[in-house]
This record gives C-alpha cells, structure tokens and sequence, in this order.
C-alpha cells in the first residue's frame, strides 16, 4: 500500500522539528544491571548518533560494585555492541558519548552516598553549562523505588524551584493498589507529580503513539468508533518465550501483575479512550482514566465468567524444548500462578455501552506479537440470499504494535467469477510507508523524560485505577479453592477455556498471521 504525505494534514503531537534536548546528567541507578546494559545506553547511543542529545550531556552510572570510568565504559561499548538494533555500531559516535559517561560506586539505601553523588554532580566538567538540570533513572528492583526518591530529597536532589530535577521509575509500580498508593505518596513526598515518568515502553512504540492520530485525524474511522458499528475489540501481547530463568520474579508476579496491569491496559485505554480536549498531556491522560474510572469494580460471579487463566505445560517452541511451568527453576512445584489471562472487559458508558473488550496476554505462545483488533458488525446479508452467499464475515481493522508494525483492513470483496465474497486485506507498513528512522520505544521516552513531555507516561491516578481491576480479579482467585490450572500446549495460543470466552458469544480470536495457514 503506497502513502502520500502533506504537510496539511494534522500536525504531529509534539513539533515536527526534533525535539531541542537541554544540557542534562541522566543519573542511572542500578547501572550494572541488564536494563542499562540492553535499553538504556542503546537508547542514548542511537539518540547522540541522531543527533538528539546536546553537546553538553553527561551520564553517571551509580552503583555497589567497585569500577573505574574506563572499566564502566568498556562494559557499556562491549553491550552496545550486542544490544544495538543497528548494527554496526559506529565507533566514533560512541567514543563521543563515552568520554562523557562516568561510574559513581554507592550503595542505594545509604543517605551519603547521595551527598556524594551531590557533590559529583557539581563537579562534573560539564556541569558549568548543565546547571543542575538531572534526570534520574531508578533502573533498580522495585523495593528501592522509594528509598531512592527518599534519599535524593534529602541531598537536596529532588524537585525544587529553579530546577528541573526529573524522575523515571521502571515498572512494575506496585504489586497491588495498596503498595500502588504507598509508593505514589513516598515518590510525591519528595517529587512534583509534573517531574516523575513512569515508564511503560509500550507506550514509545511508534504504532501506540498513532493510535491517537488514527482514530482523531482520519474521518473514515471516527464516525465508525463505537457500539453501533463495532461488535468487539481484541487486545493481545503474545509471547514465545517461557519465563526464561526468571521463575523467582514471575511466580510471584504473574501474568496479571506483569502484563495485564499495564502493557494491555494502555493499549486499551488508548484504544477506547474519547477524543482529548488538546493533545496535552494531561488531556490525554484524563481521557485514559475516564475510560477506567468507567469501569465498574467486577463482581466475583462476573469474573469467574468471564476470567480465564492458565498456565503453560512442557513442549517445544521453534525446536527449543520449553519445561512446564511448574518444572522452571524457582518455580513452585504446586503454583497456582498464572502464565496466561485472558479477561472479557466492558465499559459503562455512551461510547461502549455492550461492547465486549477481550484482552490476552500469556508466555510460551504460538507467535511472538502485540496487535489489537477492532470487529465491526456484520452488515446485513438480505442482498445476498439469493446466490446462497448469506453469511459475509464481519470488517475488521488490525494494528499491529510489535514486530512489523502497522495497520491493516479486512473486508469483503467478490470472487472473480462466483456469486460469492471472501475476505480480503489492505496493509499500510510504518517500515515501507515512511523513510524515516523510526526510533525504539526506549529513545522516544528518554527524550520525552529529558524534555518534560509526559504525555506517553502513565500518571498516579492511572495507575491506581489499573490496580483496582487487577485487585479484584487477584481477590477472585484467592477465594477459590482450586490445586490445580487449566494447561495449554507450548506453541498454541492458549488455553480451551480461552476460546469458549469468545464462542459462547458466537465469536473467535483473530489468528495472527504469523500462524495462518
């Protein structure tokens, strides 16, 4: 599908020129970990190598272990190396960052070593141009999210006027609605609720930030975006992969706390959401917390109908053997932890009113994809009857977040040479559409964070409300008296119980079409 682009269409959500970064030291707590190793410094490097960072930008990495600069750069060059997503890593680009990158050795709970950092900030041969413009970074385990807001405020290192002091804190934020809200107030105790990011990096995905423009800026589908012409929506984050060593983590999380919580209630508040008074943030992310608060607090007898949840037993994937569940290492041998969910969801308003949103995520899948499908009504078949072709199969408008992002359309179109109509679709892909560069979802939001536009993070409000529906599906779970879950084969996409979901309301999940046949 080919695209001409005006430049009278619809202005972008942020100015079309690249964004204009300020002098900035991006503190990263938790510096030697796999996150700062694999997304943040790829990010950084391939922001310098787009020419989006300053000449005067520097980063501390701040961590327990003992490291020279030198030895902190050599780690993060060899990383890069294997992380990048464009290959090969040029050399003086990457010299370039590095002789600005530094280490800072302190332990997270310990108050002086933020006097330290403090004092390093002050110090650093950039900062005389920087000011005391700092982004900081909580890339640690969740527990020292608050600890490390805490001691940054008492170093004089958190929001205050004349500043910009800026937080990003990586999820999971909570793993419940009470330690949700404990966090929020320990976080806004020491930050503005204006200077904290919290990060979900779907929400830097190219093909989520359109949702917005798709929906508000193109007449065809707005008019067709409710009850009267859309008969469901599906929302999936497939995964391959099992849970991958990280059994400690996932046993006690859980693929509603994990996946459900956040990931697929951003594409579907986005998805659902009203039109924004502006493209602000905060109208934006109002009109997101609408769509939740619309959501009344489920009823156990509404949940055990329509929650379904899984877990995945021994198998083969790509010819990799996968062990059940329960057979991963720090996994317990009778856990009832969920590897896959899937919730029938529905929102009490004029909009959605009798709309059913089914939303799916689980490991150890068929495919690897995030896509989120929009089913129309199926249009009367009177006209039809008579050739015998009296059951045209609903439109439906697939887009797909990750990988091969894009948008495209089924409908109904005439066989060459037989009375009947078959399925037919049209594709528009963000690879083949547009020339341009289309950054990874972790340069977007570093950006975002670096310039203060909040817009693709998710607010305090946000997230509570998300916990409440989690909370109370959790609290279903738990006054069930069961030993054992409903398995599913590796390499399916789920469950049984998750396709009668949809049967019993004469409906099928979509097939991605990795897996067609």
């Amino acid at each position: 599908m080919s695209i001409s682009h005006s430049d009278s269409v619809c202005p972008p959500m942020i100015s079309s020129a690249p964004p204009r970064v300020p002098p900035t030291v991006a503190v990263i707590f938790g510096a030697t970990g796999d996150l700062t190793h694999r997304k943040i410094i790829p990010a950084f490097y391939h922001l310098a190598k787009n020419n989006l960072l300053p000449e005067d930008f520097a980063i501390i990495g701040f961590a327990r272990r003992p490291k020279s600069d030198d030895e902190f750069r050599q780690d993060l060059g060899e990383a890069l190396q294997k992380f990048s997503h464009t290959q090969p890593v040029d050399d003086a680009v990457w010299k370039k960052l590095a002789a600005h990158i530094y280490y800072f050795q302190g332990e997270l709970d310990d108050p002086e070593a933020y006097k330290s950092l403090a004092e390093k900030l002050k110090k650093l041969p950039e900062s005389p141009k920087i000011g005391e413009n700092y982004l900081f970074y909580l890339a640690t385990s969740p527990n020292f999210f608050g600890t490390c807001a805490q001691n940054l405020a008492a170093a004089g290192l958190a929001s205050k006027p004349g500043t910009r002091h800026r937080l990003i804190v990586e999820k999971p934020f909570g793993e419940d609605l009470k330690s949700a809200e404990e966090l929020n107030r320990t976080l806004q105790s020491a930050f503005a609720e204006k200077d904290i990011f919290r990060i979900d990096h779907y929400l830097g995905k190219e093909t989520v930030q359109n949702l917005i423009y798709f929906r508000f800026a193109n007449a065809i589908y707005e008019p067709l975006w409710n009850r009267r012409y859309i008969d469901h929506v599906q929302i999936t984050v497939a995964e391959q992969v099992g849970v991958e060593g990280r059994g400690g983590y996932y046993d006690h999380a859980g693929a509603a706390r994990d996946m459900l919580q956040n990931h697929l209630f951003q594409l579907f508040t986005l998805t659902a959401m009203e039109p924004p008074a502006s493209l602000d943030a905060e109208s934006i992310r109002d009109e997101k917390v609408k769509v939740l608060r619309s959501i009344p607090t489920p009823s156990s007898d509404f949940l055990q109908k329509n929650v379904v949840r899984a877990q995945y037993g021994g198998g083969y994937i790509g010819g990799k053997g996968i062990p059940a569940y329960r057979q991963e290492e720090k996994v317990a041998h009778d856990s009832l932890t969920e590897t896959f969910i899937a919730a029938q969801l529905e929102i009490d308003n004029w909009r959605w009113s009798g709309v059913p949103f089914y939303l799916r995520t689980g490991k150890a899948l068929a495919a690897q994809f995030t896509e989120i499908n929009i089913v129309f009504k199926r249009p009367p078949s009177v006209l039809f009857a008579a050739s015998g072709d009296d059951r045209l199969r609903r439109n439906s408008l697939r887009i797909r977040i990750q990988p091969n992002e894009g948008i495209s359309i089924n409908f109904n179109a005439k066989v060459p040479s037989k009375a009947e109509a078959e399925l037919v679709e049209m594709d528009f892909l963000y690879k083949s559409g547009f020339a341009h560069y289309l950054p990874e979802a972790y340069e977007r939001l570093l950006v975002d964070a670096l310039i203060g536009e909040s817009t693709l993070f998710t607010r305090s409000d946000e997230v509570e409300q998300a916990w409440r529906l989690v909370d109370s599906i959790r609290d279903m779970w738990t006054k069930q008296s069961v030993r054992d879950l409903p398995l599913y084969a590796c390499g399916s996409m789920g469950p049984v119980e998750s396709d009668m979901l949809l049967e019993r309301g004469g409906r099928h999940w979509i097939r991605p079409k990795e897996i067609c046949k």
